[in-house]
Order: C-alpha cells, then sequence, then structure tokens
C-alpha cells in the first residue's frame, strides 16, 4: 500500500514528529508499504530514503513563531503534489488548514487524520484553565469543535495516539476515532544503561553532590511545553530539598527559560540531543523525569522515560497522565507550579517506585497502525 502522508509539523530540525516520521519511513518498507511524506520545505524536491521511501518537500515559507517549522501556503500546489503520487490511502497528520484542504479533496482515496497535535489543550486550555474548568472551557470552544466534527468527517478515520485524546473527541460527537498508541525505538532505552559517573557529572553541571536528587527535562521549548513552570516549581522545591534539573532542548521560549532560570545553578541547560542512544544513556541515569506539557496527544519523552526506569512528575492531564497512571508515576494539577513544587517533593521524601523498564513498542505501533489503514482501504473500496 502507498501512504501518503501530508505532515505538516515535519521539518529537518523538529522534534518529536520528526522523529515518528523518521521511523515510520524506515519501518514501513519493512512490511511492505511504500512511505511518502508530503512536507513543506524550502524548495520543491524528492528525498529518497532507503526502502522505497521519500519525502515529496513542497516550497514553503517560514512559520513566523519558529523559523525552523514552515507552513503549506498554496493550496493547488500541494494537493498537485499528493494526487502525483498516486496514493491508496492519504494520511494528514495535523488538525490545521492543510488537513481541511486534502479532506475535502480525492474523492474516493481513503484518508486518515493522525491527531499528532490537541490545539484544545495547548492553546484553549492553557490560556483559560487558570479561569476556568475543562468543561466550561469547552463550550465557550463550541466553534472550534464544530470545525474538528466537520474536518473528521472527511476522513475514514481519526486516529489518536493516547485513551485521553480518544475518550475527548468521542465525548465531543467525533465517530470514528480509533486508538492506536504510539511506543519506543526498540532496543535503545532500557534501565541496564544506568550510569553512575554520568549522574554524577550531571549533579557537578548544577553544583550538587551525588546524594542529590537529579531530574530530568526533555523537550521543545515553546509555550506549551510549559517549561518556565517546571523552573519555578524545581526552584521552590529546591529550597527545602536538593534537586537539580538538567533541562534538554532548544525553541523559541530559550531566552525566557534561560532567564526563569537565572540565580539558580542548580539547574543546567543542555543542548539538545541528537545522538538517541546518548539520550538513552542519559535518561536511565536519571532519578526522574520532570514534564509541564498537558497539551502531549501522546508524550514519546514519557514513553522513553518509562522504557528507561525513569519514574514520572507529569501534569494530570494529556498523554503524558496515561503514562504516568500505567506506570506508578506522580501527577500534578496542570500548570501549577505549586503543585508541582508539592509532587517533586513527595518525589524526594518518598519511596522510589521500581523501575518499570518496558513499553509498548514502535513496531507494534506501526503493525497496528498499518492494519488499521489497510482496513479502512478495504472498506473504503466496499463502500465504492
Amino acid at each position: 500500500m502507498r501512504i501518503v502522508d501530508v505532515c505538516a509539523f515535519y521539518a529537518p530540525q523538529g522534534g518529536g514528529v520528526k522523529t515518528y516520521v523518521e521511523q515510520k519511513l524506515a519501518y514501513g518498507p519493512t512490511r511492505g508499504h511504500e512511505i511518502v511524506i508530503v512536507a513543506p520545505g524550502d524548495e520543491d524536491r524528492t528525498e529518497t530514503r532507503p526502502g522505497g521511501g521519500r519525502i515529496e518537500w513542497v516550497k514553503s515559507p517560514h512559520l513566523p513563531v519558529d523559523r525552523r517549522y514552515r507552513y503549506f501556503d498554496d493550496e493547488a500546489r500541494l494537493l498537485a503534489r499528493v494526487e502525483a503520487q498516486k496514493p491508496d490511502l492519504i494520511e494528514a497528520s495535523s488538525p490545521w488548514r492543510s488537513a481541511s484542504q486534502v479532506g475535502r479533496a480525492f474523492p474516493g482515496v481513503p484518508r486518515a487524520l493522525f491527531m499528532h497535535a490537541d490545539p484544545f489543550a495547548a492553546y484553549g486550555y492553557r490560556w483559560l484553565g487558570e479561569f476556568a474548568s475543562i468543561e466550561t472551557i469547552d463550550r465557550g470552544l463550541e466553534f472550534g469543535w464544530r470545525y474538528m466534527r466537520g474536518l473528521a468527517a472527511g476522513y475514514d478515520v481519526v486516529v489518536s495516539p493516547s485513551e485521553g485524546l480518544g475518550d475527548r473527541l468521542k465525548a465531543q460527537g467525533i465517530g470514528n476515532v480509533v486508538t492506536v498508541p504510539l511506543g519506543v525505538e526498540p532496543g535503545i532505552f532500557s534501565p541496564k544503561l544506568r550510569d553512575r559517573a554520568l549522574r554524577g557529572r550531571m549533579l557537578a553541571h548544577c553544583d550538587l553532590p551525588e546524594d542529590a536528587t537529579l531530574l530530568l527535562g526533555v523537550g521543545r521549548f515553546s509555550p506549551e511545553k510549559r517549561w518556565p513552570m517546571v523552573v519555578d516549581a524545581v526552584t521552590a522545591a529546591g529550597l527545602q530539598r536538593s534537586i537539580g534539573l538538567v533541562l534538554v532542548g532548544d525553541g523559541p521560549q530559550r531566552r525566557r527559560v534561560r532567564r526563569q532560570a537565572r540565580g539558580n545553578p542548580h539547574i543546567f541547560l543542555a543542548a539538545p540531543m541528537r545522538d538517541r542512544s546518548a539520550l538513552a544513556k542519559l535518561m536511565a541515569s536519571a532519578d526522574a523525569l520532570i514534564h509541564g506539557c498537558d497539551a502531549e496527544t501522546f508524550s514519546l519523552v514519557a514513553a522513553e522515560a518509562v522504557a528507561s526506569g525513569l519514574p514520572l512528575i507529569v501534569p494530570d492531564r494529556g498523554g503524558t497522565a496515561d503514562h504516568a497512571a500505567k506506570s506508578g508515576g506522580l501527577v500534578y494539577e496542570s500548570g501549577s507550579a505549586q503543585d508541582a513544587t508539592r509532587a517533586i517533593v513527595s518525589f524526594v521524601d518518598g519511596p522510589r517506585p521500581m523501575p518499570f523498564g518496558s513499553a509498548r513498542t514502535m513496531p507494534e505501533h506501526f503493525d497496528s497502525l498499518f492494519a488499521l489503514y489497510a482496513r479502512t482501504a478495504a472498506a473504503a473500496r466496499r463502500a465504492a
């Protein structure tokens, strides 16, 4: 089957979506599927990959808020590039304008909408959550939910990567939702990689001795990740206990995060880690993963932490909460630095969870996803 993925979030310097797409390009051909990614780029060109997959770059402008990313600005050129691939199934990987354009085109071609983003949590819940309940916010955002229901109607199936998001979509009247959880790369993340010498070096970067607690944060420095809130919580907890934080990442809010951490010698900002093996070793060597984003649709970094035997300290909403519930992690009230401080101190003082060390793998995810797409395509053929 030739699967054409219209992936508005893919970029060479991207984060979780880029990691996911690279794995799909590598794994699809091993199961007999041709994977074609249509992505916004600096020029019109084709980039081939081993095994037969490829990226079809469509010349597009930079996204103003983050110039590492681009956005599709020419509907005709985008749809022409998709049509030229002669897809057996089209996947749209974001709920934005390109998904709406694809959903209206290509009658008779099976279509799947993959929810790599949760705009209601990333924006509405984050901006208004301090003042109103989720139920009240959803009522106020009914216009957005009407858009989502209309968008979903243009697709044969809507794929949710986590149970929490899938349940919310169904509760809002979107009936064609199927949850297909993501996974981690096999053979990379493991508790066996724990390195006490590396842990000691990271604590030294935080100006702390080896008997301190080492927290790890990994992710893009963007508003929805709430890193300034995490920094405030770690700083407050650090007034009560000996706690260091290594924060790995980059993004448009790097300066703000740096300013927020200024004056706290126990917080170390590290550069993004492209080496997955090095990241796996760092994860296994920390004491807990802390995260601030309550808008994660799945949270690959939380899954990788669980596979590394790393306890979680995460918000009580979003994909990270799903992982915490399954692995015995700690949760705190989303967006609350005060409650995050409480959770951190509870972790330091309480009994440490036993290493979990296992998680669903990405091959298992892709096997489930491709099987769903095969059923979807067969149903579309029967309907035609």
